[in-house]
């Protein structure tokens, strides 16, 4: 059972309320005095349930001096608590509990505090942040210049864009705007440094446009748009429930760090073509991952603060993933492969022309 230990305190005139909300949320909690003429309540909380607690102390007790919450996360606990699966509070302004599907889908959630904690510390513009993301795609870059898959992978797993891009896709949901600004700001100075170090990178090696790891990087197809859009619901799947960020680094950045570091190689070698290619790869896996990403905290649970302004961004997400689908489409009936087509049915034509010699 996932739960966390909440520790409220509020002023001792406040005590009555805040043990009726509290146990609204719980069925065993505990009461202390603390200095300053206060009182502490610790409890235990299910994790779906921490969403509903937080919302309703901070309507009541939001400009009451001396109130504070605190939220730590519990390994084990002993006796088992079977009420916590019977307590279903009603919401902040409701008067009703929350639906079973309700219920379901965010049983595992952890709360919108908790998330906005974990994505912070991400989206700060630091020597380490840039220093990251361009040792990473150096390592693509080589990697996938070597044709070694490995390299490759353990480019992904250091995972520099995690946070700007997770929280692209909550702010969205949200409709913070601040975090959505600060998101698309690490998000973009990221990738632009990403592309300049690659660029240098492919001044100095040779760049072969026929390898396999560089060739899939400049071709979209539906596979490619179903890998994105599975990488970002199974990357913002494992943020809400609190898993490892290296886990949900390697989800999303299979989407993103490789075809920058290729646009890169063939800027610095001079292709603009298979560089452009390379970066409507980047920009059709963005749009995927925002699409799928927004979606997926929904289905979590996650509450916008205004419907009006979440769904019109998804909107504008979904329109512009279905240009792109279009593109991509009208690409394979045209059969208009680009470079890459051309020289490699050029190269299998000189083949089996030796062949048959």
């Amino acid at each position: 059972m996932s739960v966390r230990l909440v520790e409220v305190i509020v002023p001792d005139a406040e005590v009555s309320r805040a043990s009726a909300i509290i146990g609204k949320h719980c069925s065993r909690f505990w009461q202390e005095s603390v200095p300053a003429g206060l009182e502490k309540f610790s409890c235990v909380v299910r994790v779906r349930l921490i969403e509903s607690l937080i919302a309703q102390l901070d309507d009541v007790f939001r400009n009451i001096p001396g109130f504070s919450v605190l939220v730590l996360q519990v390994e084990a606990f002993l006796p088992e608590i079977p009420e916590l699966e019977e307590i279903s509070p009603s919401r902040a302004g409701e008067e009703k509990p929350p639906s079973k599907l309700e219920v379901f889908f965010t049983r595992d959630r952890i709360s919108t505090n908790e998330l906005y904690d974990d994505i912070e510390v991400s989206l700060e513009l630091r020597p380490n942040y840039l220093l990251t993301v361009i040792l990473s795609a150096l390592i693509a870059a080589l990697g996938m210049h070597s044709g070694q898959i490995a390299v490759v992978i353990g480019a992904m797993i250091i995972a520099p864009l995690l946070g700007p891009t997770m929280a692209m896709a909550m702010a969205a949901t949200l409709g913070d705007t601040m975090l959505g600004c600060r998101a698309s700001r690490t998000l973009v100075v990221g990738i632009v440094a990403a592309l300049m170090f690659t660029f240098v990178l492919g001044m100095f090696i040779e760049v072969d446009p026929l390898l396999p790891e560089l060739r899939n990087r400049t071709i979209v197809q539906p596979a490619d748009i179903a890998l994105a859009l599975a990488c970002g619901a199974a990357g913002v799947l494992a943020f809400s429930r609190g898993a490892s960020l290296s886990l949900v680094g390697v989800m999303i950045a299979v989407a993103l760090v490789p075809p920058i570091a290729a646009a890169g190689l063939f800027f610095g070698s001079g292709d603009p073509t298979l560089g452009f290619k390379a970066l409507f790869l980047l920009a059709t896996n963005l749009v995927c991952i925002n699409v799928a990403g927004i979606f997926m905290f929904l289905v979590q649970g996650l509450p916008p603060r205004n419907w009006r302004i979440t769904s019109g961004i998804f909107l504008i997400w979904l329109a512009i993933l279905l240009l792109f689908i279009a593109l991509v489409g009208g690409r394979i009936v045209l059969g208009d492969d680009g470079k890459i087509g051309h020289i490699i049915a050029s190269t299998e034509t000189e083949a089996d022309g030796n062949i048959k010699k």
